[in-house]
């Protein structure tokens, strides 16, 4: 006998966003994440809007209240071998496919879409109106911070715990002084230059 249709689960819908694009330095994250309808979040936001704490704050009720999650993530090095598009596109793929349940539909953030096995649709501002995208924009944002903060660990000359690898005047300073890390990304320009007059030093 066929379902009647109130009996019926809705479909599950993942949320999709990145976080680390325009840095200099370290890896481009992306989070996916599948609401729980019964247990609602609030205050779900693009996470450029919110304060440090209350990122934090969410993300662990994210964690907590989410029927599941994961964080994907492409390097330093990929990023350089196959673009900034491409390399975030292939974090979102890692984020998707590290979900313990796959979803029916995926919504990310932005204008583009990463190929999955699912049907996937691109929102421009979806961190700002889909709830399953700002959960996902914080997670994302929150795991990419914690990964500045090991790499500050690493290379403490750069300031990544202050800047998280964008291209600040204090940033790019530190590279004039002490050169290009192993976490930079070659292939972004203010690096790049560097790198050329490091050799022709």
């Amino acid at each position: 006998m066929k379902q009647p249709w109130y009996l019926k689960s809705p479909p599950l819908i993942a949320g999709v966003d990145e976080a680390g694009r325009g840095p200099l330095a370290g890896p481009v994250m992306a989070a996916a994440v599948i609401l729980d309808p019964n247990r609602p979040i609030a205050g779900l936001a693009d996470s450029k809007q919110l304060t440090e704490r209350r990122r934090e704050v969410l993300a662990a009720e994210i964690r907590a209240k989410a029927l599941v999650w994961a964080v994907g993530r492409a390097e330093a090095f990929e990023i350089d071998a196959i673009n900034i598009l491409q390399a975030t596109l292939l974090a979102m793929q890692r984020a998707v496919r590290g979900l313990s349940v796959a979803p029916a539909r995926v919504l990310v953030d932005g204008s583009h879409c990463p190929t999955l096995a699912c049907p996937t649709d691109a929102i421009v501002r979806g961190d700002v109106t889909v709830a399953a995208i700002s959960a996902a924009s914080i997670l994302a944002k929150v795991e990419r911070d914690r990964e500045l903060l090991i790499l500050h660990g690493r290379y403490p000359c750069y300031g990544f715990d202050r800047h998280k690898g964008y291209p600040t005047p204090f940033h790019r300073a530190a590279l004039e002084i002490h050169g290009v890390s192993p976490e930079h990304r070659r292939s972004f320009a203010p690096v790049r230059a560097v790198l050329k007059r490091f050799r022709e030093a």
